[in-house]
Protein backbone atom coordinates (compact mmCIF):
# COMPACT_ATOMS: atom_id res chain seq x y z
CA UNK A 1 0.00 0.00 0.00
CA UNK A 2 1.42 3.26 -1.07
CA UNK A 3 1.64 6.32 1.47
CA UNK A 4 -0.78 7.93 2.55
CA UNK A 5 0.63 11.50 3.24
CA UNK A 6 -0.48 11.79 6.86
CA UNK A 7 2.15 10.67 9.58
CA UNK A 8 -0.36 9.35 11.90
CA UNK A 9 -1.29 6.71 9.17
CA UNK A 10 2.35 5.91 7.35
CA UNK A 11 3.63 5.11 10.87
CA UNK A 12 1.07 2.12 10.51
CA UNK A 13 2.20 0.84 6.95
CA UNK A 14 5.20 -1.73 8.10
CA UNK A 15 2.59 -3.06 10.91
CA UNK A 16 0.78 -4.35 7.74
CA UNK A 17 3.15 -5.70 6.17
CA UNK A 18 4.33 -7.53 9.14
CA UNK A 19 1.18 -9.11 9.60
CA UNK A 20 2.49 -11.77 7.12
CA UNK A 21 4.67 -13.18 9.61
CA UNK A 22 2.18 -13.05 13.05
CA UNK A 23 1.54 -16.39 14.51
CA UNK A 24 -1.95 -17.21 16.03
CA UNK A 25 -2.06 -14.98 19.15
CA UNK A 26 0.46 -12.31 17.46
CA UNK A 27 -2.10 -12.24 14.88
CA UNK A 28 -5.01 -11.37 17.09
CA UNK A 29 -3.34 -9.01 19.59
CA UNK A 30 -3.01 -6.75 16.88
CA UNK A 31 -5.59 -6.84 15.12
CA UNK A 32 -7.57 -5.37 18.50
CA UNK A 33 -4.49 -2.61 18.57
CA UNK A 34 -4.89 -1.39 15.43
CA UNK A 35 -9.03 -2.13 15.09
CA UNK A 36 -9.96 -2.28 18.09
CA UNK A 37 -13.13 -0.33 19.07
CA UNK A 38 -12.33 1.44 22.07
CA UNK A 39 -7.99 1.96 22.00
CA UNK A 40 -7.40 0.59 18.27
CA UNK A 41 -4.95 3.06 16.28
CA UNK A 42 -7.27 3.78 13.23
CA UNK A 43 -10.12 4.36 16.04
CA UNK A 44 -8.11 6.69 17.50
CA UNK A 45 -6.78 8.23 14.23
CA UNK A 46 -10.94 8.75 13.34
CA UNK A 47 -11.22 10.26 16.63
CA UNK A 48 -8.98 12.96 15.23
CA UNK A 49 -11.29 14.27 12.56
CA UNK A 50 -12.92 16.99 13.97
CA UNK A 51 -10.32 18.72 14.70
CA UNK A 52 -8.64 19.12 10.53
CA UNK A 53 -9.96 21.77 8.65
CA UNK A 54 -13.57 20.80 6.80
CA UNK A 55 -11.28 20.70 3.29
CA UNK A 56 -9.01 17.89 4.95
CA UNK A 57 -11.76 15.49 6.55
CA UNK A 58 -13.28 14.08 3.50
CA UNK A 59 -9.72 12.61 1.84
CA UNK A 60 -8.05 11.84 5.51
CA UNK A 61 -11.76 9.71 6.30
CA UNK A 62 -10.99 7.99 2.88
CA UNK A 63 -7.34 6.92 3.96
CA UNK A 64 -7.97 5.82 6.97
CA UNK A 65 -10.98 3.50 5.44
CA UNK A 66 -8.35 2.26 2.72
CA UNK A 67 -6.10 1.34 5.33
CA UNK A 68 -8.92 0.09 7.53
CA UNK A 69 -9.70 -2.80 4.60
CA UNK A 70 -6.24 -3.18 3.91
CA UNK A 71 -5.55 -4.19 7.43
CA UNK A 72 -8.92 -6.18 7.68
CA UNK A 73 -8.12 -8.04 4.50
CA UNK A 74 -4.10 -8.75 5.63
CA UNK A 75 -5.40 -10.11 8.43
CA UNK A 76 -8.09 -12.52 7.44
CA UNK A 77 -5.35 -14.11 4.73
CA UNK A 78 -2.89 -14.66 7.47
CA UNK A 79 -5.70 -16.24 9.34
CA UNK A 80 -6.57 -18.41 6.73
CA UNK A 81 -3.00 -19.23 6.29
CA UNK A 82 -2.34 -20.01 9.79
CA UNK A 83 -5.43 -22.35 9.74
CA UNK A 84 -4.03 -24.36 7.03
CA UNK A 85 -0.54 -24.89 8.48
CA UNK A 86 -2.52 -26.27 11.86
CA UNK A 87 -5.65 -27.68 10.92
CA UNK A 88 -8.21 -27.08 14.14
CA UNK A 89 -8.90 -30.68 14.73
CA UNK A 90 -5.06 -31.50 15.51
CA UNK A 91 -4.88 -28.53 17.39
CA UNK A 92 -4.25 -29.28 21.15
CA UNK A 93 -4.60 -26.53 23.62
CA UNK A 94 -2.59 -26.40 26.16
CA UNK A 95 -3.30 -23.18 28.15
CA UNK A 96 -4.86 -22.34 31.49
CA UNK A 97 -8.62 -21.66 31.31
CA UNK A 98 -8.96 -17.56 31.15
CA UNK A 99 -9.30 -16.14 34.20
CA UNK A 100 -12.08 -13.83 34.57
CA UNK A 101 -11.84 -9.97 35.04
CA UNK A 102 -12.78 -8.33 38.94
CA UNK A 103 -14.35 -5.50 38.10
CA UNK A 104 -14.66 -3.34 41.18
CA UNK A 105 -17.75 -1.34 42.50
CA UNK A 106 -18.62 1.46 45.09
CA UNK A 107 -19.15 0.47 48.45
CA UNK A 108 -22.45 0.88 49.40
CA UNK A 109 -21.79 2.96 52.67
CA UNK A 110 -20.15 5.24 49.58
CA UNK A 111 -22.63 5.57 47.48
CA UNK A 112 -25.00 6.58 50.19
CA UNK A 113 -22.43 9.78 51.02
CA UNK A 114 -22.06 10.48 47.91
CA UNK A 115 -25.96 11.02 47.65
CA UNK A 116 -26.45 12.65 51.02
CA UNK A 117 -23.54 15.33 49.91
CA UNK A 118 -25.43 16.04 46.26
CA UNK A 119 -28.45 16.50 48.09
CA UNK A 120 -27.23 19.38 50.19
CA UNK A 121 -24.92 20.38 47.53
CA UNK A 122 -27.99 21.25 45.02
CA UNK A 123 -29.31 23.54 48.55
CA UNK A 124 -25.79 25.46 48.61
CA UNK A 125 -24.06 23.34 50.81
CA UNK A 126 -20.19 23.42 50.25
CA UNK A 127 -18.20 20.45 51.76
CA UNK A 128 -15.67 21.27 54.67
CA UNK A 129 -12.82 18.45 56.11
CA UNK A 130 -10.56 19.14 58.97
CA UNK A 131 -8.52 16.73 60.92
CA UNK A 132 -9.24 13.42 62.87
CA UNK A 133 -7.01 13.44 65.63
CA UNK A 134 -8.14 16.53 67.47
CA UNK A 135 -7.50 18.45 71.22
CA UNK A 136 -10.28 18.26 73.91
CA UNK A 137 -11.30 21.89 73.45
CA UNK A 138 -12.19 21.35 69.59
CA UNK A 139 -13.74 18.25 70.04
CA UNK A 140 -16.00 18.60 73.45
CA UNK A 141 -15.09 22.34 75.34
CA UNK A 142 -15.88 24.62 72.28
CA UNK A 143 -19.34 22.54 71.91
CA UNK A 144 -20.61 23.52 74.98
CA UNK A 145 -19.65 20.00 76.73
CA UNK A 146 -19.38 20.08 80.88
CA UNK A 147 -16.23 19.24 82.45
CA UNK A 148 -17.70 16.14 83.38
CA UNK A 149 -19.99 14.98 80.91
CA UNK A 150 -19.89 11.22 80.19
CA UNK A 151 -18.54 11.09 76.84
CA UNK A 152 -15.15 12.76 78.05
CA UNK A 153 -14.16 9.81 79.84
CA UNK A 154 -12.13 6.98 78.76
CA UNK A 155 -15.09 4.15 78.35
CA UNK A 156 -16.25 6.66 75.38
CA UNK A 157 -13.17 8.86 73.97
CA UNK A 158 -9.56 7.38 72.13
CA UNK A 159 -7.17 9.18 73.84
CA UNK A 160 -3.69 9.77 72.21
CA UNK A 161 -1.52 11.55 74.60
CA UNK A 162 -2.49 11.71 78.39
CA UNK A 163 0.86 13.82 79.19
CA UNK A 164 0.92 17.78 80.59
CA UNK A 165 -0.77 20.04 78.29
CA UNK A 166 -4.04 19.54 76.68
CA UNK A 167 -5.17 16.10 75.59
CA UNK A 168 -5.26 14.69 72.22
CA UNK A 169 -7.54 12.46 70.84
CA UNK A 170 -9.55 10.95 67.84
CA UNK A 171 -12.46 12.54 67.18
CA UNK A 172 -15.82 11.08 68.27
CA UNK A 173 -17.97 13.45 65.72
CA UNK A 174 -16.89 15.67 63.13
CA UNK A 175 -18.13 18.69 64.67
CA UNK A 176 -14.51 19.85 65.51
CA UNK A 177 -14.88 20.84 61.58
CA UNK A 178 -17.97 23.23 62.57
CA UNK A 179 -15.40 25.27 65.30
CA UNK A 180 -12.92 25.30 62.33
CA UNK A 181 -15.33 26.96 60.05
CA UNK A 182 -16.84 29.69 61.94
CA UNK A 183 -13.22 29.93 63.53
CA UNK A 184 -11.94 30.56 59.99
CA UNK A 185 -13.61 34.21 59.32
CA UNK A 186 -17.67 35.53 59.89
CA UNK A 187 -20.92 34.43 58.74
CA UNK A 188 -22.65 33.29 56.78
CA UNK A 189 -22.01 29.50 56.83
CA UNK A 190 -23.73 26.61 55.08
CA UNK A 191 -21.28 23.41 55.01
CA UNK A 192 -21.48 19.70 55.06
CA UNK A 193 -18.91 17.82 56.90
CA UNK A 194 -18.27 14.18 56.15
CA UNK A 195 -15.18 12.16 57.69
CA UNK A 196 -14.80 9.14 60.09
CA UNK A 197 -15.05 9.35 63.45
CA UNK A 198 -13.60 7.13 66.47
CA UNK A 199 -15.36 6.13 69.70
CA UNK A 200 -14.18 3.24 72.42
CA UNK A 201 -17.45 0.54 71.23
CA UNK A 202 -17.64 -2.57 70.63
CA UNK A 203 -18.93 -3.99 67.11
CA UNK A 204 -22.18 -5.21 67.12
CA UNK A 205 -25.49 -5.16 64.59
CA UNK A 206 -25.54 -1.23 65.05
CA UNK A 207 -22.22 0.13 66.49
CA UNK A 208 -18.64 0.25 65.08
CA UNK A 209 -15.02 2.11 66.82
CA UNK A 210 -14.92 3.81 63.68
CA UNK A 211 -17.53 5.09 61.05
CA UNK A 212 -18.55 7.63 58.95
CA UNK A 213 -20.48 10.98 59.93
CA UNK A 214 -22.27 13.59 57.98
CA UNK A 215 -22.83 16.57 59.85
CA UNK A 216 -24.13 20.08 58.53
CA UNK A 217 -24.17 23.65 59.84
CA UNK A 218 -25.97 26.50 58.48
CA UNK A 219 -25.25 30.48 60.44
CA UNK A 220 -26.87 33.48 59.31
CA UNK A 221 -29.01 36.13 60.28
CA UNK A 222 -32.56 35.42 61.04
CA UNK A 223 -32.16 31.08 60.46
CA UNK A 224 -35.23 29.52 63.10
CA UNK A 225 -36.24 26.31 63.72
CA UNK A 226 -38.53 26.59 60.52
CA UNK A 227 -35.25 26.29 58.77
CA UNK A 228 -33.99 23.51 59.88
CA UNK A 229 -37.72 21.53 59.86
CA UNK A 230 -38.10 22.56 56.02
CA UNK A 231 -34.53 21.81 54.78
CA UNK A 232 -34.24 18.33 56.40
CA UNK A 233 -38.00 17.38 55.00
CA UNK A 234 -36.72 18.31 51.95
CA UNK A 235 -33.92 16.30 52.34
CA UNK A 236 -35.51 12.89 54.36
CA UNK A 237 -38.29 13.23 51.09
CA UNK A 238 -35.38 13.65 48.36
CA UNK A 239 -33.35 10.47 49.69
CA UNK A 240 -36.06 8.28 50.49
CA UNK A 241 -39.45 9.53 48.74
CA UNK A 242 -41.57 12.49 48.46
CA UNK A 243 -44.05 10.05 50.67
CA UNK A 244 -41.94 9.12 53.53
CA UNK A 245 -43.33 10.68 56.47
CA UNK A 246 -41.12 12.62 58.50
CA UNK A 247 -41.22 13.58 62.60
CA UNK A 248 -39.54 15.97 64.90
CA UNK A 249 -39.02 14.61 68.54
CA UNK A 250 -37.61 16.64 71.45
CA UNK A 251 -34.00 15.64 72.21
CA UNK A 252 -30.81 16.70 74.31
CA UNK A 253 -27.38 17.70 73.14
CA UNK A 254 -25.02 19.95 74.58
CA UNK A 255 -24.08 22.10 71.53
CA UNK A 256 -27.71 22.77 70.33
CA UNK A 257 -30.69 24.53 71.75
CA UNK A 258 -33.66 23.29 71.47
CA UNK A 259 -32.34 20.02 70.03
CA UNK A 260 -34.38 17.08 68.19
CA UNK A 261 -34.52 13.61 66.83
CA UNK A 262 -35.78 13.31 62.80
CA UNK A 263 -37.77 9.74 62.34
CA UNK A 264 -38.58 8.67 59.27
CA UNK A 265 -41.45 6.08 58.10
CA UNK A 266 -39.81 2.44 58.80
CA UNK A 267 -38.84 2.19 54.97
CA UNK A 268 -39.45 -1.88 55.39
CA UNK A 269 -42.79 -2.11 57.10
CA UNK A 270 -44.03 1.18 55.67
CA UNK A 271 -44.90 2.31 59.35
CA UNK A 272 -46.86 -0.98 59.89
CA UNK A 273 -44.63 -2.21 62.71
CA UNK A 274 -41.67 -5.06 62.07
CA UNK A 275 -38.63 -6.03 64.47
CA UNK A 276 -36.62 -3.46 62.39
CA UNK A 277 -38.06 -0.47 63.46
CA UNK A 278 -39.02 -2.30 67.07
CA UNK A 279 -43.38 -2.18 65.97
CA UNK A 280 -42.96 1.29 66.05
CA UNK A 281 -42.93 1.67 62.68
CA UNK A 282 -40.45 4.94 62.59
CA UNK A 283 -36.89 4.28 62.23
CA UNK A 284 -34.62 7.50 63.65
CA UNK A 285 -32.30 9.40 60.98
CA UNK A 286 -29.93 12.23 62.28
CA UNK A 287 -30.14 14.28 65.34
CA UNK A 288 -30.79 18.32 64.76
CA UNK A 289 -31.19 21.79 66.65
CA UNK A 290 -30.63 25.31 66.82
CA UNK A 291 -26.74 25.74 67.58
CA UNK A 292 -26.21 26.92 71.27
CA UNK A 293 -25.10 30.72 71.75
CA UNK A 294 -22.23 29.74 73.62
CA UNK A 295 -20.77 27.78 70.67
CA UNK A 296 -21.06 30.47 68.35
CA UNK A 297 -19.20 32.70 71.25
CA UNK A 298 -16.93 30.20 71.78
CA UNK A 299 -16.12 31.17 67.97
CA UNK A 300 -16.02 34.25 68.29
CA UNK A 301 -19.54 34.79 66.30
CA UNK A 302 -22.19 37.02 67.72
CA UNK A 303 -24.53 34.96 69.10
CA UNK A 304 -27.00 38.08 69.52
CA UNK A 305 -26.69 39.27 65.78
CA UNK A 306 -26.21 35.32 64.42
CA UNK A 307 -28.56 31.97 64.42
CA UNK A 308 -27.62 28.70 63.26
CA UNK A 309 -28.93 24.88 63.25
CA UNK A 310 -26.74 21.62 62.58
CA UNK A 311 -27.47 17.88 62.48
CA UNK A 312 -25.49 15.12 62.14
CA UNK A 313 -25.89 11.12 61.02
CA UNK A 314 -24.13 8.09 60.28
CA UNK A 315 -24.02 6.86 56.59
CA UNK A 316 -24.02 3.73 57.36
CA UNK A 317 -27.33 3.34 59.70
CA UNK A 318 -28.86 4.94 56.59
CA UNK A 319 -26.98 2.25 54.06
CA UNK A 320 -28.82 -0.49 56.60
CA UNK A 321 -32.19 1.15 55.92
CA UNK A 322 -31.54 1.95 52.09
CA UNK A 323 -30.17 -1.43 51.49
CA UNK A 324 -32.24 -3.58 53.85
CA UNK A 325 -29.26 -4.90 55.97
CA UNK A 326 -29.67 -6.34 59.08
CA UNK A 327 -26.44 -6.10 60.34
CA UNK A 328 -24.11 -2.64 60.51
CA UNK A 329 -20.52 -5.06 60.54
CA UNK A 330 -21.54 -6.68 57.03
CA UNK A 331 -20.36 -3.61 55.44
CA UNK A 332 -17.01 -4.08 56.74
CA UNK A 333 -16.40 -7.69 56.08
CA UNK A 334 -14.07 -8.95 53.84
CA UNK A 335 -16.00 -11.14 52.43
CA UNK A 336 -16.15 -10.20 48.91
CA UNK A 337 -19.51 -12.10 48.29
CA UNK A 338 -21.13 -9.77 50.63
CA UNK A 339 -19.68 -6.90 49.18
CA UNK A 340 -20.72 -7.89 45.66
CA UNK A 341 -24.39 -8.85 46.63
CA UNK A 342 -24.29 -5.31 48.08
CA UNK A 343 -23.62 -3.52 45.50
CA UNK A 344 -25.34 -5.19 42.99
CA UNK A 345 -28.45 -3.89 45.23
CA UNK A 346 -27.37 -0.66 45.10
CA UNK A 347 -27.22 -1.07 41.23
CA UNK A 348 -30.65 -2.26 40.97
Amino acid sequence: MHPTGYPALDALLPRLDAVAGLDAHALEAERIAVLGRKQGALTAAMKTLATLPIEERKRFGAEVNRLKEAFESALAARGAALATQHPASGIQDLSMPGRGRWIGALHPITRVMDELIGIFRELGFAVAVGPEAETEWYNFGALNFPADHPAMDMHDTLYLSQGPGEKVLLRTHTSPVQIRVMQAGPPPYRVVIPGMVYRNDTADASHTPAFLQLEGLAVDEGIGFVDLKATLTHFAHRFFSPTTKVRFRPSYFPFTEPSAELDVECQLCHGGGCPVCKQTGWMELLGCGMVHPAVLTNCGVDAEKYTGWAFGLGPGRTALQRYDIPDLRLLSTADMRVLRQLAGQADA
